[in-house]
């Protein structure tokens, strides 16, 4: 087994199935009385479950040679890790007094429930704005983002340059799927950076500022509790 499959499979097996809202409270029954602590976990197991799959079926994909939709699910596997980035930094801003908390515990709600067709009350946060705020911990990454944009648009790259090779010469343009010789080399590569960001925020940055959060609660409550409103 190819270390891709088998990091993929034990992903898979460890994606956690259930929140104890009640074990929560009993941890801690202040920090746990507010919602953005439930909020932070849930989205962060969604995350979890949605790279995975999305990674999964990429690498599907790949391996019978059907590169753009490969690439098109990477992209969607960096936007869905980068909201995680983006949550973990919010957390850091409150930790900092650079986010009041409340508007962080909206925030928390506009990532885990926002929505683009007006299905739910929240609007979706511009995934490009999360993504840029993102390369400020990941450089590069608002960069490689933009190129799988490019192969997921109808733009140049992802019509004209996927399909075709124009002879100017000789005035002849000649089409053909092109997507394996452009970006077949490097997509596994992309898979695995994929997957160790989203192993450094879910098993590292996210624990400590979860327990952090915690703390930084108990000792702020009473301040949390007069300044609400209906949060």
């Amino acid at each position: 087994m190819r270390p891709i499959d088998k990091m993929l499979a034990e992903w898979k097996a460890s994606l956690c199935e259930s929140v104890d809202i009640g074990g929560l409270y009993s941890r801690n029954p202040i920090a746990h009385k507010w919602k953005a602590p439930y909020r932070s976990l849930t989205l962060r197991e969604i995350v979890a479950w949605r790279t995975q799959d999305l990674l999964e079926q990429s690498l599907l994909l790949y391996e019978t040679n059907h590169i753009l939709g490969a690439r098109i699910l990477l992209r969607s596997a960096f936007e869905t890790i980068s909201a995680l980035i983006y949550l973990n930094q919010l957390t850091r801003k409150v930790l900092s007094g650079k986010l009041d908390f409340h508007e962080y515990s909206k925030k928390t709600a506009i990532l885990l429930l926002g929505s683009r067709d007006c299905s739910t009350m929240h609007t979706a946060i511009n995934i490009v704005t999360v993504i840029e705020k993102c390369d400020a911990r990941y450089p590069g990454l608002k960069d490689l983002y933009a190129s799988l944009s490019e192969s997921a648009h109808p733009n140049y790259e992802g019509t004209c340059i996927g399909y075709s090779i124009v002879d100017k010469n000789n005035d002849v343009a000649t089409f053909s799927n092109r997507w394996k010789e452009m970006y077949g080399k490097n997509h596994i590569q992309n898979i695995d950076l994929c997957s160790t960001i989203f192993y450094c925020e879910y098993n590292e940055e996210w624990p400590d500022v979860f327990e952090k959060l915690e703390v930084w609660i108990e000792q702020n409550d009473d301040k949390l509790e007069a300044t609400k409103k209906g949060v």
